[in-house]
């Protein structure tokens, strides 16, 4: 495995489109009593581009949406990425597994190490469950990850410690926390957000600042530095979690850049629900 590099450094972005059939789920049914808005979905997605390509200046590598793939837009969920080494993740839903053939592809093409879990049998493993802070792996433990999908990442990123952590109050584990930078913890303020983040501090052996925000909600944000070495928080805006917005501005030396995503957490997407961030310098 190539060395590390700088957490949160990142020159590409590999997403997908929504599509057609986005509010469906994967068996082809819709989302129950859930009224969600494609029009409104694709501008939230466009906007997030904009704001990955043209503020932060990462390249971004946009697969076609397929409408026989409704929760294809859901990218984090398909690999866990660290240096040049890429595992395709397995999905709880068996209907999913095909939106992980153009994710191998894309990953081949940028020369990455691209490692397959197959059929380990029993083993779940979705990238959004996976919360890497560049000194460690926690994995939640959800109805979507189980505890040999996560003792397949540990062998397949062995240069780091790997940790298993119930997600309290369901949904996944960065639909309570993500990473505000190298050393910062964002987390949520519900009692099960609390309890992931105890558990969290209880398997680790280093310290991280911990930014609480009042609604979980905003737990889930995308921080990067692009090629600009600027840092760049993508967090969601007041309209949508109105209280948190202070917290935020705690983080005074960042370009923070309020992104919409209310369609898609509907579904239980969160920011960093679209893309695959990368650290890949140009293939000469």
């Amino acid at each position: 495995m190539a060395g590390v590099r700088p957490y949160g450094c990142f020159t590409h972005a590999v997403v997908r489109g929504v599509p057609e059939s986005f509010g469906q789920t994967a068996e082809g049914g819709d989302t129950g009593n859930v009224q969600t808005d494609l029009a409104k979905a694709q501008r939230q997605f466009g906007v997030l581009m904009g704001a990955l390509r043209q503020k932060v200046g990462l390249q971004l590598i946009e697969i076609p949406p397929d409408s026989q793939l409704p929760e294809s837009w859901r990218m984090e969920d398909m690999a866990v990425i660290q240096g040049d080494t890429a595992l395709i993740a397995r999905p709880w839903k068996q209907q999913r597994c095909s939106e992980a053939e153009a994710v191998r592809r894309v990953l081949s093409e940028l020369n990455l190490t691209v490692v397959e879990m197959g059929e380990e049998e029993g083993a779940t493993l979705e990238g959004s469950d996976v919360l890497f802070t560049g000194k460690e792996f926690f994995v939640g433990i959800s109805s979507h990850t189980n505890h040999r999908g996560a003792e397949f990442l540990a062998d397949t990123f062995r240069d780091f410690a790997v940790s298993t952590v119930p997600v309290c109050g369901g949904g996944r584990l960065k639909n309570l926390c993500s990473m505000g930078g190298p050393d910062t913890i964002i987390i949520g303020n519900s009692e099960g957000a609390k309890k992931t983040l105890t558990m969290m501090e209880q398997l680790t052996d280093h310290h991280y600042e911990v930014l609480t925000v009042p609604e979980d909600a905003a737990a889930s944000c995308i921080y990067a530095r692009g090629p600009s070495q600027v840092d760049f928080l993508l967090h969601p805006p007041s309209d949508e979690c109105p209280n948190s917005i202070t917290a935020f501005q705690k983080l005074t030396d960042y370009t923070l850049l309020p992104t919409a995503c209310s369609e898609f957490s509907k579904l239980g997407g969160s920011l960093s629900s679209f893309c695959l961030l990368i650290n890949r310098k140009p293939q000469l």
